[in-house]
């Protein structure tokens, strides 16, 4: 088990009238990710909407703030016990047997353009053995192709640009992972998190994308941009691509401050906790879904 304890701070200045805001930062409820305890606060004496999302199990908070200084604080402890597997033992699953909730992440998306490049995947990888091993090698090419450079692209830049440019953070890294899997037929989703373990030469701790495959009835993760200890992500908002995880969505004139953000892991051998680590299984922070086929006369 991993125990996690979680700091955010978010800061804007707000022009007058007011703007609109819609954030996902606060922790998911997974099936092995339990939130232990947390605390959101929001400076201005605002009504807040809070909601759950059925399939993906994004959590976000809307809320419409005056003129002038807007903070967000979010602090959560979470223990994470994760599901863990041999990657030879871990197959894809056949198209006619994904439950319904998973079909969408087959499909393009925004930043995702898949059917572009079909013909690509399948020269590179349609020869592989089908399973956890070739979508590890889907990951370890796009490490091959894409360097990490901060600055480097922007909410326009996808796939597409990325296999282009060559260069990029971890959302486009993400991206182009999810773009190859799904023109293989394999079932990608884009997932955030906070960065545990990244190198301090990239920066301060920020919001982090990794990818999530369905792989034997279950989601698995992989850091393409193998910045972070994936053992330590504390799972934040699931979807198609970017457009669906922001971990804030503004609608009027708004100055944001950088964010401030701190995760650390908390090692107590007689409780369990564990320190993160990078680990050679697969790994998994949802349950499994049970397939039920129906037949008719």
């Amino acid at each position: 088990m991993v125990r996690l304890h979680l700091a955010i701070d978010l800061q804007y200045d707000v022009a007058s009238p007011g703007a609109d805001f819609i954030f996902n930062v606060q922790a998911a409820h997974a099936p092995q990710q339990k939130v232990v305890w947390e605390e959101l606060q929001v400076s201005q004496p605002v009504p807040l909407v809070l909601h759950t999302d059925a399939a993906t199990r994004n959590r976000t908070l809307r809320l419409t703030a005056g003129a002038g200084a807007l903070t967000l604080r979010y602090r959560a402890t979470l223990d994470i016990t994760h599901h863990v597997a041999q990657p030879d033992g871990v197959f894809e699953t056949p198209v006619a047997q994904l439950p319904a909730d998973v079909l969408t992440y087959l499909y393009p998306s925004r930043y995702c353009q898949s059917d572009c490049v079909t013909a690509m995947a399948m020269q590179l990888f349609g020869h592989m053995p089908q399973g956890y091993r070739r979508v590890q090698a889907i990951k370890e090419w796009v490490q091959s192709q894409v360097t990490f450079e901060s600055n480097t692209s922007n909410s326009m830049t996808s796939a597409l640009d990325t296999l282009n440019d060559h260069k990029g953070v971890c959302r486009d890294f993400a991206h182009l992972m999810i773009t190859m899997c799904r023109a293989l037929n394999i079932p990608a989703r884009f997932t955030t998190a906070i960065d545990y373990g990244a190198d301090p030469a990239l920066g301060p701790t920020d919001f982090h994308a990794y990818v999530e495959v369905y792989l034997g009835h279950r989601w698995y993760m992989f850091d393409p941009s193998g910045t972070a200890i994936p053992m330590g992500f504390i799972r934040i908002g699931t979807g198609r691509d970017a457009a669906d995880a922001s971990f804030a969505t503004i609608f009027g004139s708004v100055i944001a401050q950088a964010p401030r953000i701190d995760i650390s892991a908390q090692v107590n051998p007689q409780n369990g906790w564990q320190q993160p680590v990078h680990r050679e299984e697969a790994l998994s922070t949802d349950a499994s879904f049970t397939w039920n086929r129906v037949d008719t006369a």
